[in-house]
């Protein structure tokens, strides 16, 4: 993916010194308040390993950064999923994840209103899909804000949460197509 651009931020592909912050935000235990595991500094070093070289071949969330200082704050953009049975493969899923320092700033908004312009006007796709657990009003918050339409009929348990944290199972799902971005 080439690097895109916003007032702020910039998306780019994850670098080698992006691992202090990555290794942050998947520990941290508010930013990883609904997951069910946090990571140790060796999982996330693995984690980032695979996102540096699926990048290469693929979509995969991008590194998003302060324009002004070059930054490291966490993640915003697109990413193939990988969330069978709940969605097709080759679904494109919109997230992210910031630096708790960077909060309530507006941040993800912003980014994630140019990586839905980017979707669908640059890789023309046909639809991107958004999903967090039930409770995250944060995420949903987000998801709304830019655009997407809460899609109930499309609300899953997802199989990857162990059974030990089922206030964890239950997922939103939220949509938005070409069309519905078009038209906004």
């Amino acid at each position: 993916m080439r690097p895109i651009e916003t007032q702020r931020l910039v998306m780019r592909p994850w670098e080698e010194r992006d691992r202090d912050l990555f290794f942050e935000i998947n520990s941290d235990p508010e930013v990883m308040e609904y997951f069910p595991f946090r990571r140790t500094r060796e999982e996330a070093d693995a984690f980032l390993d695979k996102l540096l070289k699926d990048q290469e071949e693929g979509i995969v969330f991008p590194a998003l950064e302060l324009r002004e200082t070059g930054q490291c704050i966490g993640f915003c953009g697109l990413h193939v999923g990988d969330v069978e049975p709940h969605f097709p493969p080759g679904t494109v899923e919109i997230g992210w994840r910031l630096a708790k320092p960077f909060w309530g700033r507006g941040y993800v908004t912003e980014a994630a209103l140019a990586a839905l312009e980017y979707g669908f006007s640059e890789l023309d796709l046909p639809e991107i899909v958004s999903f967090a657990v039930h409770d995250n009003h944060r995420s949903t918050a987000v998801m709304e804000r830019i655009g997407l339409k809460r899609d109930a009929a499309s609300d899953f348990d997802y199989v990857k949460i162990p059974d030990t944290h089922p206030d964890l199972k239950r997922h939103v799902c939220y949509r938005i197509t070409a069309r519905d971005w078009q038209k906004r």
